[in-house]
């Protein structure tokens, strides 16, 4: 028996292995801002839409670096906020038309304490947090998007998730499309924020990597990151890279590199900006 284990664990080793790559060779590298680390809080839906929503900004010429702090001092305001403070991409952006945001110059993240500001400065114009919050996340111009089988598509549904305690509906596409909508958004220099399952031996942190070699069969809601490229291995399977929030660790600075195929089996759900007018169809996906 203790044989038999010896060979099932090198089997499961060198299935890991074979599923590595041994070169990633970057396509498309957007503009982020620095790399930050959440430390100890659970707030990373927090950092990573933010984060998305800069790169959206920074592709189309607006230089914006927001405050992850301000956040998580208006989240004591919000009674529905649950102790812990877990929720889900499309929070941050109920929580900032509710209570505004500012740069990060006025709330910077390594000093929490600062009282909360009353007027955000931007090339040199004045707005209270929630007029800089409107400038910078229109009402409506963010989408989430999910892929449930359970569900009809193209149609909304209950992205039914326990951190969802504000029952956000996202719109419902099938997972093809889910990864080529994602893949286009992320070309074209727009900025993507991925929610999905980290819990699974495929998930290598200390390596920068996500790949599909040890699946343990569940799907949770453990973590949320910005998309911020693409890039291919030796085999030509396509990667999205992804900016974390956990500081800058090797090997990447604090970058992750997802195969499609992590992707498409432990992506929960993708916040975006879905502009019809740019030829943005989903019926085209």
């Amino acid at each position: 028996m203790y044989r038999l284990y010896i060979l099932l664990f090198s089997a499961l080793l060198l299935s890991a292995c074979a599923n590595r790559p041994r070169q990633l060779q970057i396509e498309v590298l957007n503009s982020y801002t620095p790399v930050k680390n959440q430390g100890d809080s659970q707030t990373c839906w927090a950092y990573a839409m933010l984060a998305a929503i800069e790169t959206e900004h920074i592709m189309r010429g607006d230089s914006i670096h927001l405050s992850v702090a301000y956040v998580e001092r208006t989240m004591r305001r919000d009674r529905q906020m649950p102790p812990k403070g877990r929720a889900i991409g499309m929070t941050l952006i109920n929580m900032i038309q509710r209570y505004g945001i500012v740069p990060y110059g006025a709330m910077p993240d390594n000093d929490p304490d600062l009282p909360l500001p009353r007027y955000a400065f931007m090339d040199g114009c004045r707005y209270t947090p929630q007029e800089f919050a409107h400038s910078v996340c229109a009402p409506g111009e963010w989408i989430g998007l999910c892929c449930n089988e359970d569900s009809a598509y193209y149609k909304e549904c209950l992205f039914d998730v326990p951190d969802n305690w504000e029952h956000n509906r996202l719109l419902n596409i099938p997972a093809d499309s889910l990864l080529l909508l994602t893949e286009r958004a992320v070309r074209q220099g727009h900025g993507v924020c991925w929610e999905g399952d980290i819990s699974e031996r495929g998930f290598l942190s200390k390596e920068g990597l996500a790949v599909t070699s040890l699946f343990n069969g569940s799907t949770t809601d453990d973590h949320c990151m910005a998309i911020v490229g693409l890039a291919r291995d030796e085999t030509g399977q396509l990667y999205f890279i992804l900016k974390n929030s956990w500081g800058e660790t090797p090997p990447y600075g604090g970058l992750i590199y997802m195969s499609s195929d992590y992707f498409r089996k432990k992506t929960l759900a993708i916040y975006l900006v879905l502009k019809h007018q740019q030829g943005w169809h989903l019926a085209k996906f």
